[in-house]
């Protein structure tokens, strides 16, 4: 049995980050940016436990049967909440696992509703479709997403 743990940032060693964050596989699927360096994974750490502060977030660094293998979390967005998984290839498996933990933050937190974005790298899926109370195509930093309007009640009520 696979066992995952959502660790704080601040328990984490920067460096351990570095693999994972400048994985091209996961890369492709993130808005481009030049790869971490260990002064830039430091400053993004720090930008990821301000936020952390902010009322209705939460961001971990996950580990997969011991091993870092990304992370995750509630952040801000222009219109209200949303959810970000990033991990490393070979536990894309476990996603939908981390997916589950997220939706249960969510309710946690008092959300409401809580956006997905997936580049346009990703496929849309049929299931985050069907529990989505809207989905559309929007435009951030200049990369198109599929954007999915997820309802925490209508999640748990299902």
């Amino acid at each position: 049995m696979t066992k995952v743990d959502f660790v704080s940032f601040n328990q984490v060693n920067p460096e351990e980050f570095l693999p994972v964050v400048n994985e091209q596989g996961v890369r492709k699927h993130l808005i481009d940016h030049e790869n971490f360096t260990s002064i830039s994974i430091r400053e993004w750490i720090n930008e990821k436990l301000k936020t952390e502060h902010l009322d209705g977030c939460r961001i971990r660094a996950i580990y997969i049967d011991g091993a870092l293998a990304g992370w995750c979390g509630i952040l801000p967005d222009d219109n209200g909440f949303e959810l970000a998984v990033v991990i490393s290839q070979k536990f894309w498996g476990v996603g939908i696992s981390i997916f589950k933990t997220l939706m249960l933050w969510a309710k946690e937190l008092g959300h409401k509703e809580i956006l997905f974005h997936l580049l346009d790298s990703r496929p849309e899926y049929k299931a985050l479709n069907k529990m989505s109370t809207k989905v559309h195509k929007t435009e951030l930093l200049g990369r198109c997403f599929t954007t999915y309007y997820i309802s925490v009640d209508k999640w748990f009520a299902k």
